[in-house]
């Protein structure tokens, strides 16, 4: 018998199962389907693996030599893998030709490995010009098909199942003599970010040569692809085989070995090819609030934040040391524990709890992250050794225990993320070892903002329970190989959770959109991605609106979205390798998997029957073959009827899940919550904004090439000077020593002189709040705000708002940024775009401050000078040379200065055109009305003091 295997869509999914169809012989069925016997009957050939497995020891060369005959007569035509990725959802297809040349029948296999995060959404198979072709029917009505149809004689084959770890789609057909057969596997899923970028892995064994292999994976990503690999792992034969084509939004990825390339050798007849294709690839983020892709009357949204400081962290390892961890699952999970621990940061707080029939501590409370802390606990574990039984229950009470004594004893930072992590292998065996028990136990005393992550070593775990109490308790679960670099799957899942960014994450859409997927989660971290997806009610709006609101390290913080609803429908259709229907079906496939982990954790029967009936709608409506509905694979010519079934998990359930009250249901990856929500970002920037002085009243301002308008309260009048510096020169604008607080403007200059003269301008505003230890730092491009370690970027493209312990920073799209520090500071920043393709300006920033700012009498810089305004009279006003503008004399500061009435601009309410201020004008500098020259006024750095007022 012929074997032909294709692994596919290998990515880290939390545990997979095993699907095969098997379709007897057919042909036999077509020509005599009164025949019962037939499909019940074994296959006529074994796969050769299988066979030499069954051989007694005194098998017989002539077998052998039986067997290469048949493997010679049967000939992959071809052998394909097409991927298309349109914004991380993919639809693989795999596609298989075969030809019996020898003249009797002979049976093939077809053999799809996928994740169980993939859906299969189709099958077609073409055998001796019969085709049988899938639909998606709840499991029951299916089975009750071909039940239907076998009982008539016409059914074709029934579902098995085998591997534990993969999801195996296998169809086994007889071939009739120079005949062929032809199958078409189509899987659907949402590739996950993790660590950074997507990956997807495709496994190749074809067994034998193929006259055409294929792979292609056409990647579109609207965004734009920053990134895009695709190492060999394939072996040294093929370098350079592998190659990738790399475009702004798209990517292709091919491979298309030739037959003498397929060899072993240059004589031989076996394949070469057993291994892997892996894409790995990210897409370019502008946005923090995210990216909305609205398309066929669907949303998707794509949330994955970065330049974000990490949250501090509170960790207990809670780690099993029973007698079936001894031997390499110990020695990998220390291996692994080594690298964890050192990945921790100064600010995180730990412990290790080690379990077995007894609880021990490491430490019986959480301690600071030190080398020394580190060292010590690596000492520890590396001299654990396993043996006794399991407590789970006393184990997670305990670690529970910890967190809570720290929180209750306020040494928990309330912007720090809790959690505990437990390893285990096995069922619990002493103590408490009934699991809804457990499960209940630690549902009771978690408290709602700490988390638990369950890693199941091995297949003996009941993963099915430690899914369900990871789920109830805002974790997740993961299936750890055991013995396949258990070390490493240990570390990579550490690592998605090692830099956990923000908290209590809501995401607000408009009225018109309904059936929004999870809109709220507990926890984002570094390196994933959070993505929400719904449909519009009727006629969508021209723009979409969604506001997101979060807690990180350095304050609250809110953000704004926009986006066109009509030009991704546009961009689609011109594209030649999209999934045009991709926010539709990705919509699908998140509801479904939100549906499903609520039936997991189904309080009653009759709730997870109402949960059951909506996923089977969705998945007939959008063809999913999901745990609750089959495919039935049919002919229409001859009525016979193949099922492809969803197995029984290797574990029953546990325990019947209860979802804790007030909380949303789970999704994967991280579990949801309530979180009470902001007044919506415009009013929230409304009223920080517009109601502060700096936006009402007169102030100082800093504009264009620089022009300084000095607003004087008590004498009601504004003075203007302007100022030539070189670019690249630091101005010091305010340097209050007392106060500890300094902010400095960077110089830039135009791309060109005009009429002999470099116009100059701010390119970059930095603001020092020493005695804060804050800094903010703006520039043309972004907004970056530093608190001691922490650094926070914020972006010109979007509407947000962080909202700090000391500080508000309120940015308006491309527009202005308002920070208001503490309850008396506060500063404007108006960003001045132009035409990219402008021959000589550049994009620069104005600065405005209002009188009102409280700083101390010491203050000085060419602003900050005039904070405590100096007295100035105004006489001998008179025509000056020019009869359009009046002169007057100047008194300030012991000097007597010509001054010219004039208007400068104020650009706060018309950012375009500007509004006139009149103003005294002082020449050559502001010379008289400053302190010094304004060259006195340069300093080194952004942040720099100025040294001698």
């Amino acid at each position: 018998m012929k074997h032909l295997t294709l692994f596919a869509c290998l990515l880290l999914m939390p545990e997979i199962q095993s699907l095969e169809i098997f379709a007897g012989d057919i042909v036999d069925l077509v020509r005599d389907p009164g025949d019962d016997s037939v499909a019940d009957r074994p296959p006529a050939n074994i796969n050769r693996y299988e066979r030499r497995h069954k051989r007694s020891d005194d098998s017989s060369k002539e077998q052998d030599e039986m067997e290469d005959h048949i493997e010679e007569q049967i000939t992959i035509h071809s052998y394909k893998v097409k991927s298309i990725i349109t914004s991380r959802f993919a639809e693989t297809v795999f596609s298989t030709k075969v030809v019996n040349k020898e003249s009797s029948a002979q049976n093939m296999v077809f053999n799809v490995q996928i994740p169980q995060g993939a859906y299969i959404s189709n099958f077609t198979m073409t055998v001796n010009d019969i085709t049988f072709v899938g639909s998606v029917q709840e499991k029951n009505e299916a089975r009750r098909l071909y039940a239907e149809a076998r009982a008539q004689g016409k059914a074709a084959g029934i579902i098995r199942t085998s591997a534990h770890e993969m999801e195996s789609f296998k169809a086994e057909v007889n071939v009739p003599g120079g005949s062929k057969v032809s199958f078409e596997l189509y899987c659907q899923e949402l590739l996950q970010r993790r660590l950074g970028r997507y990956e997807q892995t495709i496994i190749l064994h074809p067994g034998n040569l193929a006259k055409q292999l294929q792979v292609d994976v056409y990647i579109f990503e609207p965004e734009g692809i920053s990134h895009i690999e695709a190492p060999n792992m394939l072996g040294t034969q093929f370098d350079g085989l592998i190659r990738i084509t790399k475009g702004e939004n798209k990517a292709h990825v091919s491979f298309k070995p030739t037959l003498d390339q397929q060899r072993k050798c240059p004589n031989c007849s076996d394949s070469a090819i057993d291994g892997s294709i892996v894409v790995r690839y990210d897409v370019k983020r502008e946005l923090n609030g995210g990216s909305i892709q609205v398309s066929n009357g669907y949303f998707a949204h794509f949330f994955a934040p970065s330049n974000l400081p990490p949250l501090p962290k509170n960790i207990v390892f809670v780690i099993d040391v029973s007698g079936s961890m001894w031997g390499i699952k110990m020695k990998q999970t220390v291996e692994a524990m080594a690298t964890i621990l050192a990945d921790l940061r100064p600010e995180d707080q730990f412990t290790i709890i080690d379990f077995n029939h007894n609880i021990r501590f490491w430490n019986d409370h959480l301690v600071p992250a030190t080398p020394n802390q580190i060292a010590e606990a690596r000492k520890y574990v590396e001299k654990i050794q396993p043996n006794g039984g399991t407590n789970i229950n006393e184990a997670i009470l305990s670690a529970i225990y910890i967190l809570k004594e720290a929180n209750d004893l306020g040494l928990l930072d309330p912007r720090s993320v809790s959690f505990i992590i437990m390893v285990s292998d096995g069922d619990p065996t002493v103590g408490e070892i009934k699991l809804s028990n457990i499960q209940r136990n630690v549902r009771r005393q978690m408290q709602e903002d700490f988390s638990l992550f369950c890693l199941g070593i091995g297949f003996d775990v009941d993963y099915d329970f430690l899914e369900r109490i990871a789920l109830e308790n805002r974790g997740v679960a993961r299936r750890i190989q055991a013995n396949v670099n258990a070390s490493s799957q240990l570390t990579d899942f550490y690592e998605e959770v090692a830099t956990p960014l923000l908290r209590m994450i809501n995401i607000q859409y408009g009225d018109d959109v309904s059936e929004v997927t999870q809109d709220s989660f507990d926890k984002y971290f570094s390196g994933s991605e959070i993505i929400i997806a719904g449909k519009f009610k009727n006629k969508k709006p021209s723009t979409m609106t969604c506001r997101v609101s979060a807690s990180s390290a350095n304050g609250d913080l809110s953000f704004q979205v926009d986006s066109s609803t009509d030009e991704l429908d546009k961009i689609l259709a011109r594209q030649k390798y999209v999934l045009r229907d991709f926010t539709k079906q990705l919509w699908a496939y998140l509801t479904i998997n939100q549906l499903l982990a609520e039936r997991l954790l189904a309080q009653s029967a009759f709730e997870k029957r109402t949960i059951t009936s909506r996923i089977i709608a969705l998945a007939q409506d959008h063809q999913f073959v999901t745990p609750v509905t089959a495919m039935l694979v049919e002919s229409e010519e001859t009525g016979q009827r193949l099922l492809a079934d969803s197995p029984k998990n290797i574990r029953n359930g546990c325990c019947t899940g209860t979802p804790i009250i007030g909380k949303k249901s789970p999704t994967i990856p991280f579990w949801a919550k309530n979180v009470t929500t902001s007044q919506p970002l415009q009013e929230h920037i409304r009223s920080t904004i517009d109601t502060k002085p700096v936006l009402e009243t007169p102030v100082t301002s800093v504009e264009n090439d620089p022009h300084f308008i000095v607003h004087l309260p008590k004498s009601k009048q504004d003075v203007c000077f302007n100022i030539n510096p070189e670019p690249g020169k630091i101005l010091n604008l305010v340097s209050d020593p007392i106060k500890g607080i300094v902010i400095n403007g960077n110089i830039i200059g135009g791309k060109k002189t005009k009429n002999k003269k470099l116009s100059t301008y701010f390119g970059t505003f930095g603001l020092h709040f020493t005695n804060l230890n804050l800094s903010f730092e703006i520039s043309t491009e972004k907004i970056r705000l530093k608190d001691g370690k922490h650094k926070t970027v914020l972006w010109w493209s979007e509407s947000s708002i962080l909202t700090h312990a000391s500080a508000v920073v309120a940015v308006n799209k491309n527009a202005n940024v308002t920070i208001a520090v503490g309850q008396d500071m506060i500063f404007l920043i108006l960003l001045h775009r132009v035409w990219k393709n402008h021959p000589t300006n550049v994009d620069f920033l104005g600065f405005y401050t209002p009188p009102t700012n409280n700083f101390s009498t010491n203050v000085h810089g060419l602003i900050g000078q005039f904070i405590h305004e100096p007295e100035v009279n105004m006489y001998n006003i008179r025509q000056g040379v020019d009869p359009d503008k009046t002169q007057a004399t100047m008194e300030v500061k012991g000097h007597k200065i010509t001054v010219t009435r004039g208007l400068q601009k104020d650009y706060r309410t018309d950012t375009v055109n500007g509004t006139d201020v009149q103003c005294w004008f002082v020449h050559n500098s502001g010379k008289g009305f400053i302190d010094g020259h304004f060259k006195d006024y340069l300093v080194p750095h952004l942040h720099s003091f100025l040294e001698h007022p």
